[in-house]
């Protein structure tokens, strides 16, 4: 179905069928929620637009409509899966989401010349009336930059899609945010898919993993919850750090690993971190998480991030990126593929829209707040990886409870270099080392700071750990 049609059977939301006091509140209750997560500068930037489109009752399918074909991509991209599950929790009776353009909405030739991602595959219902996660069309091996950060990762990918018999499973692939692993796992699914058709592949992210069993455990219907997954020839867990402390989901995940591997299926899982490094997950389920293949996918090098763009640029037929452009681009932003990836599509569309040629200084001013941004962009998870391997204890113990001097003071100087050297606020630092209130940060950097001036070998370790974190 193209962008603006409505199917036979939708309802629209002026209408009588769904158009009453519950589907206003529960769209009010979301935008508040999207609201307070995100911070009022993205929400009313991409989600305030958001307006109410058709509902198709026979796929409990929402359209939400935005006045862009760029914003519709964007939202698309960066919340489509956080829109599904918050309607599914707020409204059962809405189980997916469709990003889609307002059919009114101007469409100019600059924006019509820029490609939009393909629409979504149409959820596909498993026996039982089980929904899974339709893959993304884009997302294959084909279109994978491979590069020394992740040739380990892809190759392990394309073995247990591809072999008819692997050596290991499950296959845990773990990195940064935006570094592709999300992709992998599309990947892999496909290809699943393609040499093995009829084959059942479930992929969802470890937070709807939560939110469909406990919804299961609600509606008393947990059989049919584990009969959908565990009977998967594929089953893919994106982000399996969202579960840590998630006792009773986590009960209900090492039952489903154990039911998949000793039937034969094969298991893909995703992190964050290594399995070492994840707190708050249960010692048997990391102990099987690290039974098989743990593949890392590191921070890209200039030569794989030359090659994305590179790859990327193919997708934009009619934009012309100078070779000084592509080379200011892969030095400067570093962070991760995806803001890489975002850079392009912009610059893209302001250039067009503004029939403007692209160079250095419209790079510039087209990403100004990018660039900023990655000119000394230091993450936290950074710095309590680098900290970590200069006092040699576990990265874990970031975020644990343990107050041993040997973890309490590492800690603290994590959080002093954080305050340092991130502009993340006192309350974020705290967030990110293990859910601490933000006086415990001031404490830990005054204490820092008191203890520099007078232990000398304290002062010699900030410096070293600071000039490393720089460098």
């Amino acid at each position: 179905m193209r962008v603006g049609q409505t199917p036979a059977n939708a309802v629209s939301f002026a209408g009588e069928a769904l158009a009453g006091d519950p589907v206003a509140a529960a769209w009010d209750a979301i935008r508040a929620g999207l609201k307070r997560d995100c911070g009022a500068r993205t929400f009313d930037g991409w989600l305030r637009p958001i307006a109410l489109g058709a509902f198709d009752a026979d796929h409990a399918t929402l359209t939400l409509e935005l006045p862009s074909q760029f914003m519709a991509d964007w939202v698309q991209t960066h919340f489509a899966e956080r829109l599904a599950l918050a309607w599914r929790a707020t409204l059962p009776a809405v189980r997916h989401i469709r990003i889609a353009v307002s059919a009114g909405a101007p469409r100019t030739a600059a924006m019509a010349a820029i490609p939009s991602a393909p629409e979504p595959e149409a959820p596909v219902q498993n026996d039982g009336g089980f929904y899974g996660v339709p893959l993304e069309p884009r997302y294959r091996f084909d279109s994978f930059v491979v590069g020394k950060a992740n040739e380990v990762a892809f190759n392990a990918a394309r073995t247990l899609a591809t072999a008819d018999n692997v050596a290991f499973n499950p296959l845990f692939i773990h990195g940064g945010t935006g570094r592709g692993k999300t992709h992998l796992l599309h990947a892999i699914g496909h290809e699943f898919r393609a040499r093995r058709p009829g084959a059942k592949i479930v992929y969802m992210s470890a937070e709807k993993f939560m939110v469909e069993f406990v919804a299961a455990l609600r509606a008393n219907d947990t059989i049919r919850f584990k009969q959908q997954l565990r009977s998967a020839d594929l089953l893919m867990i994106d982000d399996v750090q969202f579960i840590a402390g998630k006792e009773s989901t986590q009960e209900e995940f090492f039952h489903t690993m154990n039911e998949i591997i000793s039937a034969g299926s094969r298991l893909v899982i995703s992190s964050d971190r290594a399995p070492q490094d994840l707190d708050g997950i249960e010692p048997r389920i990391l102990s099987r998480l690290s039974w098989g293949l743990v593949a890392d996918i590191n921070q890209a090098d200039l030569e794989l991030r030359l090659g994305i763009i590179q790859k990327k640029l193919e997708t934009l037929p009619g934009v012309s990126v100078p070779d000084d452009v592509v080379m200011f681009l892969a030095k400067r932003i570093s962070s991760n593929v995806r803001e890489l990836e975002g850079a392009l599509n912009r610059i893209a569309a302001y250039a067009q829209m503004q029939n403007r040629a692209i160079d250095l200084d419209f790079v510039g001013d087209v990403l100004a707040s990018i660039l900023r941004a990655n000119q000394r962009r230091i993450s936290i998870d950074e710095i309590q990886g680098k900290v970590s391997d200069h006092y040699r204890i576990r990265k874990a113990e970031m975020t644990s409870a343990r107050r041993a001097r040997e973890v309490a003071r590492p800690r603290q100087v994590a959080m002093y270099l954080s305050k340092q050297l991130t502009p993340r606020s006192l309350p974020e630092i705290g967030r990110r080392f293990g859910g601490r209130d933000h006086t415990t940060v001031i404490h830990a950097v005054r204490q820092i700071e008191k203890l520099r001036a007078q232990d000398a070998e304290l002062d010699a370790d900030i410096r070293l750990l600071t000039r490393q974190l720089e460098s």
